[in-house]
Parts: C-alpha cells; sequence; structure tokens
C-alpha cells in the first residue's frame, strides 16, 4: 500500500450534486479545493449510475428553478444532449462528462474519485486535522489534510466518524409540533430505489424472469399503492425499499432485494396484468440500475434544525444561503412492502393530504450547514440539520446543488477573511450572501447591493421596450367556429388567478377570453388583489382593490371587459396585482398562446392556498392602459428573476433586431468585467426541455461596446450563446462613459430580453 499526503484548503467529500457544486463553488472563489468521490463518476443519483433527473422548486412553483452552478450544468446538458430526460432511467453518460469536464477544467480544483473515505485525524475534539481515504484498485492510502472540510456523502460520514450528532429516524409530532409528523417518534425513514428502462424492438419480445425474483401477482400493490407503471420504458421512482433494513448498514440486501423486485415487477407487466402486457409486447429489459438511490439515512445536528414551520411560515433568516421549494414529500416507510408509495400519491394530487404538503419558496439558513459539534466541517446535501419532515422538501437535488454552492462559497469566504467557518461574522455574512448572488444564486430575501457593481449606479435606456396588454389564447380552432372545441384543462373547476405586472397607478379594465358553449348566459365572479410577489398564494386575507360579477353570453373565445377605473398604492403600481377568476363548471378560461414572461397563473387547491397551474402556463388576458412593466431600468433591479416584479428588460418584440441597453455614467469608468445574465432557464424544470435545444428567450448573439472616441467600439462579440450567464473579463481594462449591450439575435423568441447586467 502506497501512502500519499495532500495539503489543500478545502475538501468535499462526496461527488453528487452537492459536492460538485461545493467543490467548484470554493476552487471559484480561490481556495484550493480537491473533491473525494466513492464512485467512478460524478453527480450521486443524478449520474448513469442511477439515473434520477435532478428536480427542485420550479416543479411546482413558476420561475423558481435553481440557478448559479447547477443551472449552468443543466443547461449544458440540455443544449449537448441527444437524449430526452424526462423521466427517470434515462440519465446517460453525456451528463457524467458535463460533471467530468466542469471539475476537470475548474482552476484550482483537484479530484479523485473511486476513493472512500475511512478515518479523520482530529486536529482536538472540536476540528478536523485531516480525512483517511483509500483508492479502489489502486492500492493507495491518501491523507488529505484541510482547513475546512465539507461533509456531502449523503450519509454523513465525515460528521460520524469525527463525532458529530446526528438523527436517523422520524421525530414525533410533539417535538416541534409538525403536522406530517408522526405522532410519536420512530426510526422509520424514507428507503432507496433503482431504476429501470426498457427499449422499444418493434417486435414482440418475450420474458421470462429467474427463479430468484419476486413475485407479484395482486394487482391492487400498483393500482390501489399508488404505484402505477405509466410508462413501459421504466424509471418508477416508486421501486422502493428501505424498512425493515438499515439504508445504510443493509446497502448491499437493498440492492439485492430491489433487483428482485425490479425483475418481478418487469415479469407482471410482461406477463401477467392484461393491459400492461399489450403495452410492453415489444420492449426489452434494456438496463437495470445497481447502485440503489438513496432518500434518507443520517441528518447531522447543526446550529439551527431546519422543521416544517419554516417550510409554511418562512422566516426571514439573517443567514440565509438558499432555497427551497420540493413539496414536502414523505414517502412511506418500506416502499414496496408497505400498503402505499406515498400517501400523496395514493390519495392523489388534490388529496386533503397533498394540499397541506405543497410549499411556496423557502428560505434557508447557512446554520443548517454547520456542524455544531466540529469546527471546521460544514454539511450540504441530504444530511443537512433538518428534520425528518422537512428532510421531505429539502433533500431534492436541485435544492441540495444549492446547498453544495453555498457551503463552497462560505468555505473560501471564511478562509479569505481568516474568520471560523462556524462563527462567520456579519459582514463575513453580508460579504457571503453578495457574493452568491453575484454567482448566479438566487436568494429570496437579498438583492444586490455589491459597492464595487459600477451598473447600480448608471443610467440605463434601451432602443425599446416591450408594453404589457393583451395576451392572445392559443389557436385551438376557428375563433367562432362551432367546431372550436376548448381545452377541457380550461375548465374553471376551481378558483384560477393571473400574475399581472402593472407600472402605472391606475387601471382602466381588464378583460379575459372565455367560451361559453351554454345557450345562456352566465355570470363569472372576478376580484382583483394586491399580491406581494410571484409566489403570494394566500387567497385569504388578501387585500381586495376590486371584484365584481361579470356576464358571459353564449359565445366561443369571447372577450369579456371589466371597467375599473381603479387606483393603486404606491407599492401595487410597481409589482404584481393578481386577477382572481371564479370557479364555474360551464366557463372555460383559455390559456394564452404562448408564456408571457413574468406572467404566472396559480389554481385554487382549498386551504386558503393557491399552487401553479398547469405547467407554467399564462392565460389569456388583456389589461388598459398597456403596462411598461419590462423598463430598461430592471437590469439593476438587484433581482435576477421575477420575484416582486418581473425584474427583466424586454425589447418590443414588434421592433427588428438588433436591438440594445446601454448603461451610462456621468463621468467616465474604468472597466474591466461586465456580468449578464439572459432570460430563460428558470419557469419550469429543466426536464421540460427537450434535447439539443435552447431555451427560445435566452440571447443567442451579441456584442458589447464601450463608447470610446466619439463612436461605438466592439469590446466582444458572442455567437450560438444559449447559458444564461456570461462573464466577459477585459485584460485591457476600458476608459468608457457608455456601455452597450446589442442583441443580434436570440434563440428563437422575437424580444431581446436580459435580468441583469453588473460592470465592475
Amino acid at each position: 500500500m502506497q501512502h500519499v499526503k495532500e495539503s489543500f484548503d478545502v475538501v468535499v467529500c462526496g461527488g453528487g450534486l452537492a459536492g460538485v457544486c461545493a467543490a467548484i463553488a470554493a476552487a471559484r472563489n480561490g481556495a484550493r479545493t480537491c473533491i473525494v468521490q466513492d464512485r467512478p463518476v460524478f453527480g450521486g443519483n443524478s449520474s448513469s449510475e442511477i439515473r434520477v433527473f435532478p428536480q427542485g422548486a420550479a416543479n411546482y412553483n413558476a420561475y423558481a428553478r435553481e440557478t448559479g452552478i447547477i443551472s449552468e450544468l443543466l443547461i449544458e446538458e440540455r443544449a449537448v444532449n441527444h437524449e430526452p430526460n424526462n423521466e427517470n432511467g434515462r440519465t446517460n453518460s453525456v451528463w457524467d462528462l458535463i460533471l467530468y469536464d466542469k471539475v476537470l477544467s475548474t482552476p484550482g480544483l483537484s479530484y479523485h474519485l473511486n476513493t472512500s473515505v475511512h478515518a479523520v485525524e482530529m486536529g482536538d475534539a472540536k476540528e478536523i486535522h485531516a480525512v483517511c481515504a483509500r483508492i479502489g484498485n489502486a492500492e493507495i492510502e491518501l491523507t488529505l489534510q484541510a482547513k475546512i472540510f465539507i461533509d456531502c456523502s449523503g450519509d454523513g460520514i465525515l460528521a460520524d466518524l469525527s463525532g458529530c450528532e446526528w438523527r436517523m429516524g422520524s421525530e414525533g409530532r410533539d417535538e416541534f409540533g409538525e403536522p406530517h409528523a408522526p405522532s410519536t417518534a420512530n426510526a422509520e425513514v424514507m428507503g432507496s430505489s433503482i431504476h429501470f428502462r426498457a427499449k422499444d424492438m418493434g417486435r414482440p419480445i418475450p420474458f421470462q424472469a429467474p427463479t430468484w425474483a419476486f413475485p407479484y401477482e395482486d394487482p391492487d400493490v400498483f393500482y390501489k399503492g399508488g404505484r402505477v407503471p405509466h410508462d413501459p420504458e421504466g424509471g418508477y421512482w416508486w421501486i422502493e425499499l428501505g424498512v425493515p433494513w438499515d439504508t445504510i448498514a443493509d446497502n448491499e440486501t437493498i440492492r439485492h432485494e430491489l433487483t428482485r423486485h425490479v425483475l418481478g415487477i418487469w415479469d407482471y407487466m410482461k406477463n401477467k396484468d392484461p393491459d400492461l402486457r399489450v403495452k410492453a409486447a415489444n420492449y426489452a429489459l434494456d438496463w437495470i440500475g445497481q447502485v440503489p438511490g438513496k432518500r434518507e439515512s443520517r441528518r447531522i445536528m447543526g446550529q439551527y434544525l431546519l422543521t416544517e414551520n419554516d417550510l409554511v411560515n418562512p422566516p426571514v433568516f439573517e443567514d440565509e444561503i438558499a432555497f427551497g421549494g420540493w413539496y414536502i414529500d414523505l414517502h412511506k416507510s418500506g416502499g414496496l412492502l408497505a400498503e402505499y408509495s406515498e400517501q400523496s400519491v395514493a390519495e392523489g394530487e388534490h388529496s386533503a393530504y397533498m394540499i397541506k404538503s405543497y410549499v411556496a419558496p423557502y428560505g434557508i439558513p447557512l446554520r443548517c450547514l454547520m456542524a455544531k459539534d466540529v469546527s471546521n466541517l460544514l454539511m450540504a446535501g441530504r444530511n443537512i440539520s433538518a428534520s425528518h419532515v422537512a428532510l421531505g422538501s429539502s433533500r431534492v437535488m436541485g435544492t441540495t446543488a444549492l446547498l453544495g454552492q453555498a457551503a463552497g462559497t462560505a468555505a473560501a469566504v471564511a478562509l479569505s477573511r481568516a474568520e471560523r467557518v462556524n462563527s462567520l461574522s456579519a459582514d463575513s455574512l453580508a460579504a457571503l450572501k453578495q457574493r452568491l448572488l453575484r454567482d448566479g444564486c438566487f436568494l429570496i430575501n437579498e438583492t444586490n447591493q455589491d459597492p464595487l457593481d459600477i451598473a447600480r449606479f448608471a443610467m440605463v435606456t434601451a432602443s425599446s421596450e416591450a408594453k404589457l396588454s393583451r395576451i392572445e389564447p392559443a389557436e385551438q380552432g376557428a375563433a367562432l367556429n362551432v367546431s372550436f372545441t376548448p381545452d377541457s384543462s380550461e375548465l374553471l373547476t376551481e378558483r384560477r388567478g393571473q400574475w399581472i405586472a402593472v407600472s402605472t397607478a391606475q387601471i382602466e379594465a381588464l378583460s379575459v377570453c372565455v367560451s361559453n358553449l351554454t345557450d345562456q348566459t352566465q355570470w363569472l365572479d372576478a376580484s382583483l388583489a394586491a399580491v406581494g410577489h410571484i409566489w403570494d398564494y394566500a387567497t385569504d386575507g388578501q387585500p381586495i382593490i376590486a371584484s365584481t360579477t361579470l356576464a358571459v353570453p353564449p359565445g366561443r373565445r369571447q372577450w369579456i371587459r371589466w371597467e375599473l377605473d381603479v387606483k393603486l398604492t404606491q407599492d401595487a403600481s410597481a409589482g404584481y396585482v393578481r386577477l382572481d377568476i371564479g370557479a364555474h363548471h360551464q366557463l372555460y378560461w383559455h390559456k394564452a398562446a404562448s408564456v408571457a414572461p413574468g406572467m404566472a397563473a396559480a389554481s385554487d387547491m382549498g386551504n386558503g392556498l393557491m399552487r401553479r397551474y398547469g405547467n407554467g402556463e399564462t392565460l389569456a388576458f388583456q389589461i388598459e392602459p398597456a403596462q411598461n412593466c419590462y423598463p430598461a431600468q430592471h437590469i439593476v433591479s438587484g433581482v435576477a428573476r421575477p420575484y416582486r416584479s418581473t425584474n427583466l428588460w424586454r425589447s418590443d418584440p414588434s421592433e427588428r433586431m438588433p436591438q440594445w441597453v446601454e448603461l451610462a455614467w456621468e463621468e467616465a469608468q474604468t472597466v474591466s468585467q461586465v456580468e449578464v445574465t439572459f432570460a430563460g432557464h428558470l419557469l419550469r424544470d429543466y426536464r421540460f426541455y427537450p434535447p439539443l435545444s435552447p431555451d427560445p428567450q435566452c440571447v443567442k448573439a451579441y456584442e458589447l461596446q464601450a463608447w470610446m472616441n466619439g463612436e461605438w467600439m466592439t469590446l466582444e462579440k458572442v455567437s450560438n450563446q444559449y447559458q444564461r450567464r456570461r462573464i466577459h473579463h477585459f485584460v485591457d481594462s476600458v476608459s468608457t462613459e457608455k456601455l452597450r449591450l446589442v442583441v443580434h439575435e436570440t434563440n428563437g423568441d422575437p424580444s431581446a430580453a436580459i435580468y441583469e447586467i453588473r460592470v465592475y
């Protein structure tokens, strides 16, 4: 056995998405970093070994997709990968290589794959001095010294070895007053899964299960247990086992048992179920995962424990460093051995249980990432300091990637300021949050306050600005032809709300496009509410600006006008109002032909709350007068996504390219770096984007210009652009009074659109 010692500023243990983002963030911010991964590929549950596609807050909340490093990686994957990735089991090695390339191409970042941490060396009782690891099949023993360690191992291996307190199981309801918690504490945890994938061969393919496969005969296991095999190609998250086995110690037993169950499920589909065997007749089993994707094990105790209350009624954390927004997704302990897979799925998405499980985006504090028992240890991933119930939301990979970037950035900030990472000063904490924003992350309660960003002090103008007026319905047939049939999902089975960005103090009228297929006039309740932001889902207690009842005569695709003539408060006239239309089982409110940027819609789910309508569509409406809700000034609003307003500059779609936005200062400025955040990549989870296809809103071709010697000089020209963020660094600084970003082409949208420009 060879013995090798290496020394770094930061060592990250675990190479899932939390670990990858932590390591890249630490290295990008100046820390010499090493990432240690016990598998041959990076990505953890998202890798080609396990094949779970990363999801997060945008699956339930419009414009809530995670940004920063994880966005950069996923945008790249959709741009270069030929494989649709809309279901588990589809991930291929293209994703593995994107992660591998990003690690290799990050200056200051070293790595060890196939390397397992098995011991720690403590400097004293409260500080880790080094980790000891073995490189598989290489007979090399590593000693990795560092100033700060980040445990992204999932199981909390490093924290456990260093003596940290941890929990495993479910807290009782009385401990934290969590409605989702069991009445008494127990040892139950969510289980692990493996996926499979089948291939359509174009002809009947027989299958015979081995004798050791788990036998399935009862259809109730599937159809009453929330485990419907909806797609013969595979990828079922509910192929899950945990209790009675320990998800750490019995991992190999769980792997074998899951393999038995996969083969038994496939045998049931191919040979026993009368409907499924027809659907699956031409499919052949192509791949079965052999690395269980783990949902839950140790949760390391930190300086703060995230609970259900922090998700449902989010406080404002002074140390907020990330956000979550997945629903409280608690799988039934035992998985396939239990009566049902998950109560919300078994009962349906409109059940009382599911309704109380939805959450709007909420902040997560840095203290959840600080191990309370070891001074130089952070956690990121599913092992952070959270209750079992809170873990049901915070465990998904979109969220854990944000936690990783926050941990890596916190480590780098602490090192650069010679502070202990578990007790950052107020100034360092403020600097950390500003650094996360600058690096592309979003924080619910923080805006850009960077004093070095001279764009904040510029006068901003543009070639044109889009106005919000009429959002036309989708073309589903002739407007007045009797053959026109509305989309059934447009039927007003519940109250619906449409967020509308406003820029004036007065609204004269609102209109909605509806169909009445009866032969009588119907009456529609309408109200206009003041909302604080795009995820303000409350239906009770909202200030009502106006309300009415609208007459809807028989007819298809009619514009029903509501004359208002109301004056808004100063706060409301610079943000959003919400137009609510009441439920009516004989009327249809039509979807818009395309999404209007920043204009989310939602439907009433009961319990005093709404949730995102459909897949993030906009509903057809009109506002009078037209609203200037995409002004050039938004590129320095301090927020780089729709939130309290659209925060987006968008050019007039009727104006041809090129379109430009300009920053001007009273005196010449020395410019060495320009950072741009383009539109797109926010509305929905990345799995809804087709392969080899960038977001149409994103700018494709542009140039940066500076006003020099009485004319515009091109500093840099870019083509084939599809990423959300681009950084332009100039080796030779430029002295100028004006900068322009000129957009020549988008990836399909008629408007140029930019969320933010920073200048340093």
